[in-house]
């Protein structure tokens, strides 16, 4: 099998999380680093690859690309054990994944942004009491649902819990306290125990 390769940032949420698949899957890719600080996602070149500017992105053969992580996630994941194969489950899978873009991730990992990648005395600064509200409910919504469950669907390791752990083990980074959610804090420790499970480097917040 020829690998594909992926286009994304390493402390980027949204790339690990198709890194962490990838790697489960045992799937042969390579990794090209972006500098999206720097820029180059809104290059001419990027941007004939992917019109939105945006990483990951997935190059499943010389010239042919998928965007957005979930997506990918699907494409990657379809056949496999961490796609179900009961039309509810696979529902309920999809159901978390929007969730997850929707309800968790424009406030979890926005502040993460902020909060490691912008100056302290950034404007951005003034979102953070809104974007820890909103990030908390999210929270309290995936807190109650696993005081009952091992993981997100069925009880089974699957995309759901790979997109919801790349920016919810990374909470702390943006202010939120995980120390409040026990049920997700156990949830964490049983995705880090999954198999071939690799870590997402940790983001360095920029001098004062």
């Amino acid at each position: 099998m020829n690998p594909c390769t992926v286009y994304g940032m390493s402390v980027s949420g949204n790339c690990y999380k198709v890194r962490l698949l990838l790697e489960q899957l045992r799937v042969p890719y390579r990794w090209i680093e972006v500098d999206i600080i720097g820029g180059f996602t809104r290059t001419a070149e990027y941007l004939a690859k992917n019109p939105n500017g945006r990483v990951p992105l997935l190059e499943i053969e010389p010239g042919q690309y998928l965007a957005e992580s979930d997506a990918i996630l699907y494409y990657l994941a379809e056949d496999s054990p961490f796609w179900p194969h009961q039309r509810r489950q696979r529902a309920e899978v999809l159901q978390w994944m929007f969730f997850e873009q929707y309800s968790h991730e424009p406030y979890i990992a926005v502040a993460r942004f902020i909060c490691t990648m912008l100056p302290p005395g950034h404007a951005r600064r003034s979102e953070l009491p809104r974007l820890l509200e909103r990030g908390a409910q999210a929270l309290a919504v995936m807190e109650e649902h696993l005081r009952t469950r091992q993981f997100f669907v069925a009880d089974s390791y699957s995309i759901a819990d790979i997109a919801l752990y790349a920016y919810t083990h990374a909470a702390e980074d943006g202010g939120f306290r995980l120390g409040e959610y026990p049920a997700i804090r156990k949830w964490i420790g049983r995705v880090e125990a999954q198999a071939r499970f690799v870590r997402m480097p940790s983001a360095v917040p920029p001098a004062a």
